[in-house]
């Protein structure tokens, strides 16, 4: 059943009239955020999307909004977040928790976090902008538009770091299955130990290596490739005894399922490195993760830039430094093919009001030039890439351009920001739902500081 909000904030408990009002008291931050999300807005998307009257009490929307701000606002695990809550009384004030209520467990704040997902995230973030727009604390009248990489949670990928990381998680599942099942995959041979010498062997080629070397580093890399094969096989064979069973607990399919994935992605993998081993570098939809197949290497176009490993994320920001639109991409698009996207998501919003927007020369084209010109937008200052002749450089020498120019450079300092102390750096949750989860939580909580800030 789904609560809103804990009904012992309606009164005050004994504690509170014998205790000092100051302990309980909030500094203006937290006062601000908490007078802005005591709108029914922000619990709309989670009466159309879970509202129910049966069932157990969930916790409060409330008090589980305000834990997640103050998760992002200050880049808290969630065990440290709920012993923060616990020892703090203004804390507990602000997330509605009286001293005789319990604080949500952690478990219990990841499973809600899945449980809501990106899309309630982003129906709250709308929210929280039409409401700004409503009090006329923003106008949405200039847009300003760029994309950044958020890295996934995952160690730097290398051929053969992905074999050993494919055995190490084969003979895990496998290890569970053999408990939980008596009998089963009892000529499994374990390959961690094997593997774990070649990889060693292998690194310290790697590190010391000269032109002689290549020939062991191949070797080593093909007998790295023949142990995940013998690791793949034995999988397969468990799982065949696995469906000679009649009846299987659910934790036996769920396992079943997860190592059936695993072998795929192993799979994936040894076929990757024998063609790196045969000399073909250009391998499209190469897999860089097992534990996040979606992620990406993404190459930014900065000089002297490294490679990351995750997902393109376009930010549409407009007046007072809020975030109204973003979008977690798939694969790498040219910026050139996003342009119409978040300015569509940012006319939702605000309608007829957009009269400007300013992007860096990866979004020009002259097709979206006339396009934003035919939208009702009067303003594009959009540097054209490649050399410029005089017409076009007498256009951008105008001084609305330029101010646009300037007011476009804000947007870079935003997004070193929500990296810096908004969590945008690198996603924790992995997998594409979970990365537009903790990037739609990440912007909401920044444009509630922000909006305590301009309020």
């Amino acid at each position: 059943m789904l609560r809103i909000d804990n009904s012992s904030q309606q009164n005050p408990s004994l504690w509170e009239t014998v205790l000092p009002p100051e302990l309980f008291q909030m500094n203006e931050e937290l006062t601000k955020v908490d007078k802005l999300l005591d709108d029914e807005c922000f619990f709309a998307p989670f009466r159309q999307r879970f509202g129910t009257t049966v069932g157990r009490p969930t916790t409060a929307v409330a008090t589980y909004l305000r834990m997640m701000y103050l998760k992002h606002r200050y880049q808290l695990g969630y065990e440290v977040l709920v012993k923060e809550v616990s020892d703090s009384l203004a804390w507990r004030r602000f997330c509605h928790l009286d001293l005789g209520d319990r604080v949500p467990d952690s478990t219990t704040l990841i499973k809600l976090t899945h449980k809501y997902g990106g899309d309630t995230v982003s129906a709250l973030n709308d929210a929280l902008v039409l409401k700004l727009k409503e009090g006329k604390v923003i106008r949405g009248k200039k847009l300003r538009i760029d994309t950044t990489v958020v890295e996934s949670d995952i160690h730097h990928p290398t051929d053969t770091g992905l074999l050993n990381d494919g055995i190490r998680i084969i003979n895990r599942v496998v290890s569970k299955l053999k408990k939980l099942v008596p009998g089963i995959g009892s000529r499994f041979v374990k390959h961690t130990r094997k593997a774990k010498k070649v990889y060693l062997g292998l690194v310290k080629v790697i590190k010391g290596r000269i032109g002689e070397d290549k020939a062991a580093l191949k070797n080593a890399q093909d007998e790295l490739v023949k142990i995940t094969e013998e690791a793949i096989a034995g999988g397969r064979a468990v799982q065949a005894e696995l469906g000679l069973l009649r009846e299987k607990p659910p934790l036996v399919n769920r396992l079943r399922e997860q190592l059936g994935e695993w072998i795929e992605a192993a799979e994936k993998v040894a076929r990757q490195t024998q063609e790196v081993i045969k000399g073909n570098r250009h391998l499209p939809r190469r897999l860089v993760s097992l534990f996040d197949v979606d992620a990406r290497p993404i190459k930014r176009g900065k000089s002297r830039a490294d490679t990351e490993f995750g997902r393109k994320v376009l930010l549409g920001e407009t007046d007072h430094g809020i975030i109204t639109t973003y979008e977690v991409l798939e694969e790498n698009p040219a910026d050139t093919a996003l342009l119409k996207s978040v300015v569509k998501r940012h006319k939702r919003l605000f309608r007829k009001r957009l009269k400007a927007v300013a992007g860096d020369r990866g979004f020009y084209s002259q097709a979206n030039e006339d396009w934003l010109k035919d939208s009702g937008v009067n303003q594009a200052s959009i540097p054209k890439r490649g050399k410029v002749g005089k017409e076009r450089r007498s256009y951008q020498r105008q001084s609305w351009f330029k101010r646009l120019q300037r007011f476009r450079a804000g947007i870079e300092a935003r997004i070193s920001l929500l990296k810096r102390k908004f969590g945008l750096k690198r996603s924790r949750m992995r997998g594409s739902p979970g990365v537009n989860t903790w990037v739609g939580q990440g912007i909401f909580a920044h444009n509630l500081w922000q909006a305590a800030r301009i309020a």
